[in-house]
């Protein structure tokens, strides 16, 4: 892409002070202007022993951070102006870089504007290339412009303004394009009775058009811990293997394996899953397998390297893709490179592999050498070094060209430096064109999401936001919902629609556990995660109403015993994946609010495709309630023939008058639009009614046995 006249954002120099009586090794600053990599802006410190300083450049805006000390011990700033929840359950310290043209009050008609604030770029999400449609936007200062347009040829669009923040708005607008003629567009902003332009022009030989997985939409991701799972195999077990029902601690095994898993594909299937999230399966001397001694081999324990490709294989035949979790921050010591770097020192030929503190590097001493939050086990991997880098992209391509592999897992994405990921994605987009690259992102994903390195991440934003109204309920309906719209709109549409969306994981405590064990509140976040813009990602034994808190109580053995006809909670999940599965309106970026009340905690949201539409009413209050929706026009045409509630089976008639939901306390209802194409309406054979944890099933229900690990 050529810009012509492209407008960059400012910088400032501030200078980071924190002043300790402690007597520290390192101090470092991590936020969202590094990608909370600890490691990539260490302090120094000062003659007086005690007061650490780093200056850094910073965008204008508003920047979350934290200090570290030691590597490991994440602190606010005690002399912050602010602190505040990141809306992941965390508190950062708030800093506010405001530039000069700042200093007065916004006003649309003053000609006075803050150009620090213009800002438009050649990436998502401020160019977008979707559905036939440029999607841009240009960053200004909130409440500082009459008047956006984008002018091109004889087009002139008007841009409309949507707020970010305190300090920025995007002005949006979209445009028709092919995708191969060249394109020249103007933005013309108005300030009173001054006029700006800012004009650039795209080049389709050069301009990187982001797509992503057109599969991802479709899926239900199933998560499994692989110790965790099923232990198929006892001749594998190691010699201190741990009964199945065992309280979890951070080192022993259960024995879970590649046959474990082969054995309960049935399970899957049946509950609707279309994609597993193995954890790392590699060799490695801990049960979670994120420090590998081997990328090539699988831990002995689990299966060897062609069980477990038959497996991959056996699945994507089934219907089942694959995603592995890979690690390429750091290895375990007993990695080859970093043996050889602690027997051959400075010698080494894989000393640059790695990031020496002093000589000797002694494994197990992390006082020598950098490592991952400090844990010895784990050596930092300096992967922009040429050698490392290509080892380590061979190596996922071994596993993409020689398994069933569809996704990538990236552990600690934002602390591997961005320059490896922008190297990565080319390559791996050549040998599986449709593999999908999720990055490991706790917080805002976009730096990591310009169409240059992930097609997604873990959605912990999409869970914190359920975590808080319906766990814990101490948010409104509509700080829920704006929640849950801010992150979606934060994204490009087709990043959102590959937006991996969780409720708990193998790093978090088990959402039923933070609901207090209400597996009300637990079907309700699910009817939102599977109904939500995404893929649900389902963590092992969530289906089945298991419980944990948080690591490792979180990774106790999968409860076959809770997999049973009765069990209320997977059905439930079931009658969720099979709609996931088969409805268009769930496989697009389309979202809409509608009747969202504080009042009574309650609210709706409609999904639509060209050919389906879907209604989601949620209660979160401790009383039944009725809401009145009057559904848009595309989906009243879509619901001529009314909407069945795919629970129920109850039919609601639709008309020009409002449609009237009743809603039992801590439930939802899924509405799904009886359209002349549908088959989803509930058979009257097949209909399962719910009440608490209780069901009553009608005839040709499907019998399941019990099954054992």
């Amino acid at each position: 892409m050529i810009l012509v006249g492209a407008v960059f954002a400012q910088e400032t120099l501030h200078k980071f002070l924190f002043v300790s009586d402690e007597k520290l090794k390192t101090v470092s600053v991590a936020g969202t202007f590094n990608g909370w990599n600890k490691d990539a802006n260490p302090m120094t410190l000062g003659a007086d022993g005690r007061t650490w300083t780093i200056s850094l450049k910073l965008g204008l805006g508003k920047h979350q951070y934290k200090f570290v000390k030691n590597g490991d011990q994440w602190i606010t700033d005690p002399k912050a102006v602010k602190n505040e929840d990141d809306g992941n359950g965390n508190t950062n310290s708030i800093l506010f870089i405001t530039p000069p043209d700042y200093s007065g009050k916004a006003d649309p008609l003053d000609g006075r504007t803050a150009k620090s604030a213009i800002f438009h770029e050649s990436l998502a999400p401020y160019f977008n290339f979707y559905n036939g449609k440029i999607q841009l936007k240009l960053r200004a200062r909130p409440g500082d412009l009459k008047l956006v347009r984008v002018l091109t040829g004889t087009l002139a669009v008007g841009a409309k303004e949507s707020p970010i923040d305190e300090f920025f708005s995007n002005w949006k607008a979209e445009l028709p394009w092919d995708g191969k003629t060249k394109l020249t567009y103007r933005f013309e902003t108005t300030d009173g009775s001054v006029k700006q332009a800012y004009s650039y022009t795209i080049d389709p030989a050069k301009t990187n058009i982001f797509t992503t997985p057109s599969w991802v939409p479709k899926t239900v991701v199933y998560q499994i811990f692989p110790d965790r799972f099923a232990n198929g195999n006892r001749s594998n077990d190691p010699t201190d293997v741990m009964p199945w029902d065992a309280k979890p601690t951070y080192s022993n095994r259960y024995g879970g394996d590649v046959a474990g898993v082969a054995k309960h594909l049935d399970h899957l299937k049946q509950l609707g899953v279309g994609t597993v999230y193995f954890n790392p399966i590699f060799a490695s001397p801990s049960n979670h397998r994120y420090e590998a001694d081997d990328y090539y081999n699988p831990d002995k324990e689990f299966g060897s390297q062609q069980e477990f490709i038959a497996l991959t294989k056996q699945m994507k035949s089934s219907g089942i893709r694959t995603v592995m979790d890979f690690v390429f921050n750091h290895t375990s010591p007993r990695f080859f490179a970093f043996q050889d770097l602690a027997q051959n020192q400075r010698n080494s030929k894989f000393a640059d592999w790695y990031f020496p503190k002093n000589y000797p590097v002694i494994a197990g001493d992390s006082k020598t050498y950098e490592a991952w939050y400090g844990f010895p086990s784990m050596p930092k991997v300096n992967i922009v070094n040429p050698a490392a880098r290509d080892w380590f992209l061979n190596m996922a391509k071994f596993w993409l060209t020689n398994a069933s592999v569809d996704g990538m897992r990236l552990d600690v994405a934002n602390e591997v430096n961005s320059e490896f990921w922008k190297t990565m994605r080319p390559v791996v987009k050549k040998a599986n064109p449709n593999v999908w690259i999720i990055g490991e992102i706790w917080g805002d994903g976009n730096p990591w999401l310009k169409g240059d390195q992930f097609d997604s991440v873990m959605n912990y934003q999409f869970r914190d936001a359920c975590l808080k109204f319906i766990a814990k309920g101490s948010t409104t309906a509509t700080q829920f919902t704006n929640q849950l719209q801010r992150v979606h709109e934060s994204y490009v549409p087709q990043v959102s629609n590959n937006m991996m969306n969780l409720l708990s994981s193998h790093d978090t405590a088990r959402f039923l556990t933070e609901a207090g064990g209400d597996r009300d509140l637990q079907k309700l976040a699910a009817t939102v995660q599977f109904t939500w813009v995404g893929a649900p990602s389902v963590y092992y034994g969530e289906e089945l109403g298991m419980e944990g808190g948080a690591d490792p109580d979180n990774r106790r053995g999968m409860e076959w015993n809770k997999a049973t006809p009765t069990n209320d909670m997977l059905a439930y999940y079931k009658k969720l994946a099979g709609l996931k599965r088969s409805n268009s309106a769930l496989w697009t970026p389309n979202v809409q609010f509608d009747a969202v009340s504080d009042a009574t905690n309650s609210g709706a949201f409609y999904r639509t495709s060209e050919t389906d539409a879907v209604i989601v009413a949620f209660n979160r209050s401790d009383k039944e309630q009725t809401i009145s929706l009057r559904p848009p026009t595309n989906v009243r045409k879509l619901a001529a023939g009314g909407f069945s509630d795919i629970i129920s089976g109850d039919r609601i008639a639709i008309s020009d008058r409002p449609v009237i939901i009743k809603l039992r306390p801590k439930s939802a209802r899924v509405l799904v639009a009886n359209t002349k194409k549908s088959s989803l309406a509930p058979k009257s054979s097949q209909v399962a009614k719910f009440y608490g944890d209780s069901v009553q099933s009608r005839a040709n229900s499907i019998q399941e046995q019990t099954q054992q690990p």
